[in-house]
């Protein structure tokens, strides 16, 4: 196949994000600053020269409309977007919608901390990371690589642990490596996909 791209992105900054609160399947939009941050990510991809031929976000607002905000800054609007849960974020059962020192005062902190940064403990009635990266890698298997093998350039919009599910594949890193991986907002991580494989270039 021929050199291609796939760009992994964090959504913007979300309202809960910025309340501090555990997010998880819940939906809140994205705030002024998240939308910037999509604006930015997507000037820079275009400064790069970057363009692709699918996007591919999950089920969640807040990717797609980072996903969309990119898109738009690029002149892409109009190529194929692809939704679907298996790229949401990870499910925090119980904790999702309390603040993260809530959280701490109620559970005590370190066992907030093993939730948060383990990975394979999940939350009551949550996922853990591992349990996320077990629909996230057979669904980029499934249908991103494809794609990929086509010679399709891939942008995918979703989100942090999502993408620490697919990076820790891609880049082939322990899992305990991996629960101390920060993905930022809206800061594109650039893969060049070619015969030798997907390889990180920034």
């Amino acid at each position: 196949m021929k050199q291609t791209n796939l760009v992994l992105v964090r959504h913007g900054q979300s309202e809960w994000n910025k309340k501090n609160l555990f997010t998880g399947w819940k939906d809140p939009n994205l705030t002024d600053l998240g939308i910037e941050e999509a604006k930015k990510a997507g000037n820079l991809l275009k400064e790069r020269g970057l363009a692709f031929d699918i996007m591919f976000t999950s089920d969640l607002f807040r990717a797609q409309e980072t996903g969309r905000i990119i898109l738009e800054q690029m002149n892409l609007g109009h190529i194929e977007v692809v939704k679907d849960q298996s790229l949401n974020e990870r499910n925090y059962g119980d904790l999702a919608g309390l603040n993260k020192d809530e959280a701490r005062v109620k559970w005590g902190e370190e066992q907030v901390h093993i939730w948060r940064r383990s990975y394979d403990i999940p939350p009551p009635g949550g996922e853990s990371l591992k349990n996320t990266a077990e629909r996230v890698l057979p669904y980029f298997n499934s249908e991103i690589l494809p794609k990929i093998k086509e010679s399709q350039n891939i942008l995918v919009a979703a989100h942090g642990n999502s993408l620490r599910a697919l990076v820790m594949e891609l880049e082939k890193i322990s899992s305990d490596e991996i629960v101390k991986l920060e993905i930022a907002t809206g800061d594109p991580l650039t893969y060049k996909c070619s015969d030798q494989g997907i390889i990180r270039i920034d």
